[in-house]
Parts: C-alpha cells; structure tokens; sequence
C-alpha cells in the first residue's frame, strides 16, 4: 500500500493574512508532501506498508517513526484550521477546557506559551486523557500525543517551515494569529468521539 497525502481542506490562499499562500504552497506541495515520499520509500514492499498511518505512527520507530508522524501530524493539523476559524469553542470540549485550565483565556495564554517556549521545532498539541481531561503536550519533532496512549484534540505546527516565509523568526506571532483560524468545530468532534 502506499501512503497518500490527502487534499487540504481549504485552498491554499484561504488563510491569508495568517499564512500567505506561497507560505502554505511550500509548506503543504513542498514539506507535507515530502514526508510522504520519503514515508514510501522507507517501507515500501515491508509489511509496515500495511498499516493504517495512525498505526505506523504508533508502532514504529527512528525514520519510519519521522516521516509517519509527521505526515500523520500534518493532515490532522491542516483539519485544526477553518478560514472561517476563530472565536470560542462551545459544547463539549469548552466545558472541559475551563475545567480542565480554569478560563479559555487562561487555556489560551498556556497554550501559546507552551508553542513559543518549545525549544527547536516541534507541536503544541491539546490532547486527551481516556477519561476526557485535557492538557497541553509541548512535543518535539514528529513526536505526537499518540506514543503516550492520549487522543489529540487541537494542534499548532511550530516548525520554522511553517511560517518562516511570513514571519521569519518571529513565531509569538504566528501563534497570535493562530487563534483567529482555529477551528474550534474540528476540535470539538475530535473531543465528543471521546465520549462515544
């Protein structure tokens, strides 16, 4: 089986001004797509070619491990995006984040600063636990709340290819402008398919 990156859910000029399109065009044909290929090479015609990827992801290790994850870790992140984003979450997974972080606004700042401090490249990742609690997972590289048995909720790329054409160095405003697309709809579904 091959590996198939899948299309994005909006088109490639849909975030602006977050994210220009030539941003997004490298970042999705360019890096996305990269580690597809490279995913393919690596397991073609070995018994881990298949596996679903969210099962790679979780089974395997070293380059196999690189390129699952982060291949896995941008589709689900290209879903945590809406060119109609932003606001507040409602329902379910807002009830849990202001008793799980006290406020959203506290939740928010947490998150944020998680993001920012993250040393090198990574993910800021919301995950849950398998009784429904919430917390911010900080992880770098490929690495994805998936290895540590929690379900993720929301995530923000960090890696400087994300947003090294439009902000250069200055990732504090990258993350800002994170939650004016965030899509909240996404993250919620992701949190009541917990409950089922």
């Amino acid at each position: 089986m091959t590996f198939k990156q899948p299309d994005l859910p909006f088109a490639l000029s849909d975030l602006t001004p977050w994210v220009s399109e030539e941003q997004m065009d490298y970042h999705f044909n360019k890096h996305h797509a990269g580690y597809y290929k490279k995913l393919n090479g690596l397991v073609d015609g070995k018994p881990e070619s298949e596996l679903s990827l969210r099962d790679l992801v979780v089974q395997s290790k070293g380059g196999v491990f690189n390129n699952a994850g982060q291949a896995w870790n941008h589709a689900f992140f290209w879903s945590c995006l809406s060119p109609s984003g932003g606001g507040k979450p409602s329902s379910e997974v807002m009830q849990a984040i202001v008793r799980d972080f006290g406020s959203y606004d506290a939740f928010c700042q947490a998150f944020s600063d998680a993001a920012a401090a993250l040393f090198g490249s990574g993910w800021a990742w919301l995950a849950s636990d398998a009784q429904g609690k919430l917390e911010i997972m900080p992880l770098s590289n490929a690495d994805t709340p998936l290895k540590y048995g929690k379900e993720p909720i929301l995530t923000l790329d960090v890696w400087e290819h994300a947003y090294y054409i439009d902000y250069r160095n200055r990732r504090p405003d990258f993350i800002e402008g994170f939650w004016d697309v965030v899509n909240w709809q996404f993250a919620n579904d992701m949190y009541s398919q917990l409950k089922k």
